[in-house]
């Protein structure tokens, strides 16, 4: 059995939680997950990945095992989540590293890219979005009202992603055996969000959102000038963020990997074993 340690560190007066495997000196690999979860989506992921890469996964602050102050003693952005993961980065002397990036961690991927582009070995974006045309509309369109103005109305629409109906939704989706996906997923994300007061962070960041847009030009310079090696790694059926968004890629990243599963947004549910070869074969041909 792989040994995977749950560990906490103090960033900025803040308890982060990260699980962490894998040999010390071997290549890093950072997992940045998405909404509503946490690293716990990478529970299956990480063993396959230890025996050859060290594996560190946080969960961002507000989510899954980490501090979650309320809004009114930490302003949540995009910006200030990211610079919680690099000083994290830090305090654990990883200097250089391959990015995992789902949902909500592509942006704080981008932005890690971004403040230090040598350090980035490797980028794996799996449902991790970089481009306009990976949003679909019908789930985004109540997102860009909120967006635009803040009113009871929006945020009555926005609130219903923090519902146990969406959370499954989320999980679900796309996948063609719902059989598959483990239903403590779902619950186990809920509960988190239902924590007192997260409700007031989650729309905090739904709102910050709209700053992840405008990085999208400099995110493709980036990828253009530093021809970092990437994979992306999507299911195609899902309706969050449409495989356009992974075909994307290659417009500026010509040597881009594509592989489209028949799976939805949480694609380690349901295609653990083809995500994780691809991402394996991946890695070991451009960090080993």
């Amino acid at each position: 059995m792989t040994t995977i340690h749950h560990r906490y560190a103090t960033v900025r007066g803040q308890r982060l939680f990260y699980r962490e495997a894998g040999p010390p000196a071997a290549p890093a690999v950072v997992l940045l997950h998405g909404f509503p979860t946490s690293s716990f989506m990478f529970r299956n992921l990480i063993p396959l990945l230890a025996d050859r890469f060290h594996v560190i996964a946080p969960d961002h602050l507000g989510f899954g095992l980490s501090d979650a102050p309320p809004v009114d003693e930490f302003d949540y952005t995009f910006d200030a989540l990211a610079d919680l993961t690099a000083e994290l980065l830090e305090q654990l002397g990883v200097s250089r590293f391959a990015l995992y990036v789902h949902d909500y961690g592509a942006p704080l991927g981008w932005r890690l890219a971004l403040a230090d582009p040598a350090a980035v070995t490797a980028i794996i974006s799996q449902n991790g979005n970089g481009y306009e045309t990976g949003f679909t509309e019908d789930f985004w369109k109540p997102v860009r009202a909120y967006w635009q103005d803040q009113t009871p109305q929006t945020e009555a629409a926005i609130r219903q992603a923090l519902t146990l109906e969406v959370t499954r939704w989320q999980y679900l989706h796309g996948v063609p055996d719902e059989s598959l996906v483990d239903p403590d997923t779902w619950y186990h994300d809920f509960a988190l969000l239902s924590r007192p007061g997260n409700d007031l962070v989650q729309l905090r960041l739904f709102a910050d959102y709209a700053g992840n847009l405008p990085l999208y030009p400099k995110l493709h310079t980036y990828l253009r000038d530093s021809g970092v090696p990437l994979l992306a790694v999507w299911g195609r059926n899902d309706e969050i963020f449409r495989p356009e968004g992974a075909l994307a890629f290659t417009d500026d990243s010509p040597r881009a990997e594509i592989c489209l599963l028949d799976g939805g947004h949480f694609l380690l549910e349901s295609h653990l074993d083809a995500a994780a070869g691809t991402i394996r074969s991946f890695l070991e041909r451009t960090l080993t």
